[in-house]
């Protein structure tokens, strides 16, 4: 089974604060025993190239992806290979994704935000290969109750992502996944429901320090600190 996260973004990001580098990201990840790896900026699909080398050496696995808007709404592009300014609508993503063999992921769908899938959903149910369980949750508060009952409505597995926007999060929630190392052999086994959630709920003061960070980051990116690594006793069991 491989430990992998399929939700992160870095400093690369056109759209988000992030106080780390995507090298940050790798050794953070590294660190926490992963063996795969997906940089989805928003709207930005990362060339992996120059990194991927530096991936390689401590075991990591680099997954292209992207997080992309669409018609004001966020989904989950990995491994397709295709310029994302092609596509402009659910409908052409459709199109799209009869050509490629990409894995379509609706990330936080049912979270409170106007970015969320929601409805669309619903629309285009045959879309989505799998649904996201984000971490970004506690025990008493969890938009992810949504996501499984309609998961498990639709037939689609869950993955569970970080959603990491700050390195504490790396590690808290994650999938482990039963594939060979390699990005179309982790995609199809996905597709497949080879999956299993590894996942605790945040405390209350861990949610209320990343959302401060991050607010705080987008009202002065030119002065956001750099993002030190939590220490590695934190993290959760598996």
């Amino acid at each position: 089974m491989l430990k992998v996260e399929l939700h992160a973004h870095t400093a690369d990001d056109p759209r988000d604060q992030i106080p780390y580098s995507t090298i940050d990201l790798i050794d953070r990840a590294a660190a926490l025993g992963y063996d795969a790896l997906a940089i989805t900026l928003h709207d930005h699909q990362l060339d992996l190239k120059p990194f991927t080398p530096y991936a390689r050496e401590r075991g990591i696995t680099l997954i292209p992806g992207v997080e992309l808007t669409i018609r004001g709404k966020h989904v989950l592009l990995i491994n397709f290979r295709v310029p994302v300014e092609q596509i402009q609508s659910f409908d052409d993503l459709v199109a799209v994704r009869k050509r490629c063999n990409g894995l379509v992921i609706a990330p936080h769908p049912f979270f409170p935000l106007r970015s969320c899938l929601g409805d669309v959903m619903d629309a285009y149910p045959a879309l989505f290969d799998a649904v996201e369980f984000n971490g970004f949750y506690t025990a008493t508060v969890n938009f992810n109750r949504a996501a499984a009952r309609w998961a498990a409505a639709h037939g689609r597995p869950m993955v569970g992502n970080g959603d990491v926007h700050r390195l504490s999060q790396l590690g808290t929630t994650y999938s482990l996944i039963e594939s060979d190392r390699d990005v179309d052999a982790i995609c199809e086994a996905t597709k497949r429901g080879a999956t299993e959630i590894r996942t605790e709920p945040r405390s209350w003061a861990h949610c209320g320090r990343v959302l401060r960070s991050m607010m705080l980051s987008n009202i002065w990116p030119a002065t956001r600190p750099r993002d030190p690594a939590p220490a590695l006793d934190q993290r959760p069991l598996r």
